[in-house]
């Protein structure tokens, strides 16, 4: 398999590139208490939407630019590399629940929205302790439902004008439409360790609902192998920038009499960053092509790439701590900018080792469906 990328898709990507770096500056944040709500960044998003990125997923049918999703790796990994803090991915997930669970007239209704930039989403999935769907409860009425529970760790909560709700009704796992502003709703900010990134817990009271009717049982699966994609893009492309960054500090950095990089200690740990670099990226080209072209491997892909490339990210940012020395712990620093990314998306939709155990799971129900058919 050919893991060239295409003209097209190095032209995407190198444009984000060039936008997010002229746009995106990290200086607010690099000082104790600094939070992205009081740091100034409320413009980007209205740049982005021009942009068109809300609409990528969007398909063309309805308004959007129905791009793959290896288009969509190409700008969420930029957005990765420059911690660009905006509500993109809380927009697409969002997005992506309400295209799958969503009717043909709510579609119709939000989604035109949406790729204008004007309707930013979330998706609120998980309780306290990760269980999908577990943490708020649904009830018919005669005007809809009411939604009572708190879900947690909702990324971009706090910039959502709706949010698309994972709830259980009837013994079984339904998805809704809310209103975070409505009566009974109240949004709460969490002490979230990554402050490029917010995250929140929505607590729901006798709160309304509108029921999204197309959701099943097949509804997280795929839903959960797209959020994969996001996070190992990110986590990729941020592994890529503090590679980048440590060795242009190596370079420059003269300790003893000579570059820090002549060092041999230190060719080890950029040398064991370059590969866990160039695997996440390659992990991440395959997760996307699968969930374009073989929907029957992407489970099995998209969790691979979440495991590989949020543990390389995870590593990639302590060695580049390390090869910063004392001045890598400091806050004037971005290397804990980095860090804290890395720490958050290895843990957001489970860890590495959970990552891991689907894909066992995957094969050996593959080794079981085989040997039935044989």
């Amino acid at each position: 398999m050919d893991f060239t990328l295409s003209d097209d898709h190095l032209a995407l990507r190198d444009s984000a590139a060039v936008f997010l770096d002229r746009e995106v500056d990290l200086s607010p944040l690099l000082k104790p208490g600094a939070t992205v709500a009081a740091a100034g960044y409320d413009g980007l998003w209205r740049k982005i939407a021009d942009l068109g990125w809300p609409s990528l997923i969007v398909p063309e049918a309805q308004g959007g630019l129905g791009m793959s999703c290896l288009d969509l790796a190409m700008i969420v990994g930029e957005m990765g590399r420059t911690l660009a803090p905006a509500p993109l991915f809380g927009t697409l997930a969002g997005t992506w629940a309400l295209l799958k669970t969503g009717s043909a007239a709510q579609q119709e209704a939000l989604l035109g929205k949406v790729v204008a930039g004007e309707l930013k989403l979330a998706l609120a999935a998980a309780d306290r302790d990760n269980r999908i769907g577990a943490g708020v409860t649904a009830t018919a009425t005669a005007d809809g439902h009411r939604l009572d529970g708190s879900a947690w760790y909702v990324v971009d909560l706090d910039a959502a004008d709706r949010v698309v709700v994972a709830a259980q009704a009837d013994g079984e796992i339904r998805w809704f439409l809310v209103d975070p502003e409505a009566a009974g709703a109240t949004r709460t900010a969490l002490a979230w360790r990554d402050i490029t990134r917010q995250v929140g817990r929505l607590d729901l009271e006798a709160a309304a609902a509108e029921l999204l009717p197309a959701g099943d049982g097949a509804t997280w699966p795929w839903l959960r192998d797209r959020l994969y994609l996001l996070l190992a893009a990110e986590s990729a492309a941020g592994t890529k920038a503090v590679l980048d960054d440590a060795v242009a500090y190596a370079q420059e950095r003269i300790a003893f009499g000579r570059p820090l990089g002549t060092f041999q200690a230190i060719k080890h740990q950029l040398a064991e960053i370059a590969g866990q670099s160039e695997c996440a990226t390659a992990a991440v080209h395959y997760a996307a092509w699968t969930l374009d072209e073989e929907p029957a491997r992407a489970s099995l892909a998209a969790a691979m790439a979440q495991s590989y490339a949020s543990e390389a990210y995870r590593d990639a940012t302590y060695r580049h701590i390390q090869v910063f020395g004392a001045i890598g712990f400091t806050w004037e620093m971005k290397n804990h900018l980095f860090y804290k990314r890395a720490r958050c998306n290895a843990a957001l939709l489970g860890d590495p080792a959970q990552q891991r155990e689907e894909v066992l799971r995957i094969l050996e129900a593959g080794v079981h469906k085989d040997r039935a058919a044989a």
